[in-house]
């Protein structure tokens, strides 16, 4: 039984390591065509078109996805979800996990930024901010917090309806802090999906490295559960 449950882990760890590279490689590949401003096109028209649909109320929604997107708002919801894992769940790993890939996943972005430097747009902004555009940090952020949040409540909600709400809240939330972005015309829709990937790859690189961490613990486990009997 322990042995069989160790092997769909293993799997999974499988699964985990080829979404990480996956998503790693589509990164380079649109990097590169960022780079190479090869992507500008098809940047200007999608803009375009979802800033087609401006209405007061729309930019209002917008701003607000966007605050809750922000790395301040997301500092302060990770630090409530670090207390309620604590006082209620008691899983310390869990927390560092979530504060590992929280503050990973900023870093990455400082440091993509500054290779890239690309300049945000300034056809029609909404909204007034500063710094680099490629890869977006709201995305990223948003991503690799409501990315490590739906992991890590999967874990301790069985099979059913649960699931499904968790996943499509965790998917409407990161959709939607990026969409607003590029609605508010602070960002091309490519860095958001660059975001997206970055994210994606650090997320699941560091849930793999968590699995590993986990496994090893289950098998440390199983030799004492056997080496008493």
């Amino acid at each position: 039984m322990v042995q069989e449950q160790l092997n769909r882990l293993r799997m999974r760890r499988r699964w985990i390591d080829f979404i990480s590279l996956c998503a790693l490689l589509a990164f380079v590949l649109l990097a590169a065509l960022v780079k190479h401003k090869r992507i500008d096109d098809w940047d200007h028209a999608i803009s375009r078109y979802i800033q087609s649909f401006e209405q007061p109320w729309i930019t209002d929604i917008a701003v607000w996805l966007s605050f809750i997107g922000s790395r301040d708002a997301i500092i302060v919801l990770c630090l409530i979800t670090v207390a309620l894992q604590y006082m209620l769940l008691k899983h310390r790993t869990e927390i560092f996990l979530l504060i590992g890939v929280i503050i990973g996943s900023s870093i990455l972005n400082l440091l993509l930024k500054l290779a890239f430097q690309r300049m945000r747009p300034d056809i029609h902004r909404l909204i007034e901010v500063t710094g680099y555009s490629f890869p977006s940090g709201h995305s990223m952020v948003a991503f690799s917090f409501y990315g490590v949040l739906a992991y890590l409540l999967w874990r301790h909600i069985e099979a059913g309806r649960g699931r499904i709400v968790l996943v499509v809240f965790a998917v409407l939330m990161i959709g939607s802090i990026g969409l607003s972005r590029v609605y508010l015309g602070v960002h091309y829709p490519s860095d958001i999906v660059g975001g997206y990937l970055a994210a994606c790859f650090w997320l699941a690189m560091s849930v793999g490295r968590y699995e590993r961490f986990t496994d090893r613990s289950r098998r440390k486990a199983a030799g004492i559960i056997r080496g008493s009997s």
